[in-house]
């Protein structure tokens, strides 16, 4: 029993580790204006998560509800990506920033946070999936 709940947590931890790792690393690099964000590059995430969130509609709606909490916390933790992406990406292009801006790049860092951590917690529930943990 232990064994399928410690697999879910150390993989959510992961997800969560390497995601604020992504994000300090961005933020840390746009604040230098070694990377910069375009609007095509936000338009192209904002549309990912938006896709992402759909998918995650459709099958929430085929799935039954008897899931233990260890796979709700994944699920949470998904969720709270995509909102993040969504929520950051229409935030950077609505208000422009300077490529140095210390806001900007804060928020260029919390933007690749949630989108890493939809990408990690969707290989933690693919993991999942195949290892027939429900």
């Amino acid at each position: 029993m232990c064994r399928q709940t410690c697999n879910r947590n150390e993989c959510l931890i992961i997800a969560i580790a390497s995601s604020v790792v992504i994000g300090i690393v961005a933020a840390v690099l746009s604040i230098t204006a070694i990377i910069t964000v375009t609007p095509a590059f936000l338009w192209v995430v904002l549309g990912i998560a938006i896709v992402y969130l759909a998918l995650a509609f459709v099958v929430s709606s085929l799935r039954r509800f008897d899931t233990p909490n260890s796979a709700r916390s994944v699920v949470s933790t998904f969720i709270a990506g995509i909102l993040g992406t969504i929520l950051f990406s229409v935030i950077l292009l609505g208000i422009t920033f300077v490529a140095t801006s210390a806001i900007g790049a804060v928020l260029v860092g919390l933007l690749l946070a949630s989108f890493s951590l939809i990408i990690s917690t969707t290989a933690c529930i693919v993991l999942s999936a195949y290892r027939n943990e429900d």
